[in-house]
């Protein structure tokens, strides 16, 4: 690892516990900062309504720590955003954001329309699938940015399990993506979990940002994030155990195939030959070739966006 690696490995990784509730709602208040948490959603029935509950019963009555609660349902079959408004969370529907701009399908889609419709100077995104979930995902990455001035993006980070084995989850983050930055990024090699979908930010920093429409969107941020701000303005913090629906084999090659593409486009900004990914599948003929598009396409940074722009002036 790269010694401004470890430095930063030292000096910018914590523990939830490190902040205490009291004090973050101190700093909160002494700074007038807002917060906005903010769910991508798609079919979480199961999982979402207890995420929400659990941040407004933590973090809106019991400590005043988020001052918006937002689902953003990507286009659900289920009762998603029924759920999630009864458990108390504003829901709004990936097409009802800058309607001018066809949606496509992809969580970093919904990400970065979400900017349109939160006010928060903070803004944290949490994964609607996490079972057993825990306040502390929330305060623990939106911490450091109550407290710290010049940290501007931080990374929760984790015990991931795969059934009952300990440490086996993330398997796109060891195959993948953790290969990719320690050999383009090194500087980045110390995040535990790069891939997460819990991570909260300035909003003057995402408004800046570019965001892939796909599953690279964890990659992307993050490595841009570094190339604005710098090494120095980025944290993690220890939440504990993150337990989760996982995908099946052909679905992480899937996900694996955009975070590459990802990454490619910020080696070189070139293209790929053929931006897709074939797959085989066992049919009663033998084995099936089945070709998926690779996510490709990005959202400019949001402060391009002229209806962002004048929502920001009034």
């Amino acid at each position: 690892m790269l010694e401004e690696a470890e430095r930063w490995l030292s000096r910018r990784s914590w523990s939830v516990a490190d902040r205490p509730l009291d004090r973050l709602t101190a700093a909160k208040k002494a700074s007038g900062t807002s917060v906005s948490v903010v769910l991508p959603a798609l079919d979480e029935e199961e999982t979402v309504g207890e995420i929400v509950a659990e941040i407004r019963r933590e973090l809106v009555e019991k400590a005043p720590l988020v001052d918006e609660l937002v689902v953003i349902d990507s286009g659900s079959k289920d009762r998603t955003a029924e759920v999630a408004r009864a458990a108390g969370a504003r829901v709004v529907h990936r097409d009802e954001i800058l309607p001018r701009i066809p949606a496509v399908p992809g969580k970093g889609e919904v990400l970065w329309r979400s900017l349109l419709v939160t006010g928060g100077d903070i803004v944290a995104f949490v994964d609607a699938d996490l079972k057993e979930f825990s306040a502390d995902f929330v305060s623990g990455i939106v911490g450091p940015l109550l407290t710290e001035p010049d940290v501007h993006f931080v990374k929760a980070m984790y015990d991931r399990p795969l059934g009952e084995a300990a440490g086996q989850g993330g398997r796109v983050t060891e195959l993948m993506a953790r290969p990719l930055l320690n050999m383009h990024w090194p500087q980045l090699a110390g995040f535990v979990q790069p891939l997460g979908g819990e991570y909260a930010a300035r909003r003057s920093l995402l408004e800046r940002l570019p965001f892939p429409v796909g599953y690279g969107v964890e990659l992307g941020l993050l490595v841009d994030a570094l190339h604005t701000v710098g090494l120095d303005a980025l944290a993690q913090v220890d939440v504990g155990v993150r337990k989760h629906r996982h995908q099946d084999g052909q679905a992480l090659g899937r996900m694996a195939a955009a975070i590459y593409r990802t990454a490619q486009l910020r080696l070189a900004r070139g293209h790929l030959v053929r931006p897709e990914l074939t797959q085989f599948e066992r049919d009663e003929h033998g084995f099936a070739p089945r070709t998926h598009a690779v996510d490709t396409e990005e959202r400019p940074p949001m402060a391009d966006i002229a209806e962002y722009a004048e929502r920001r002036v009034a």
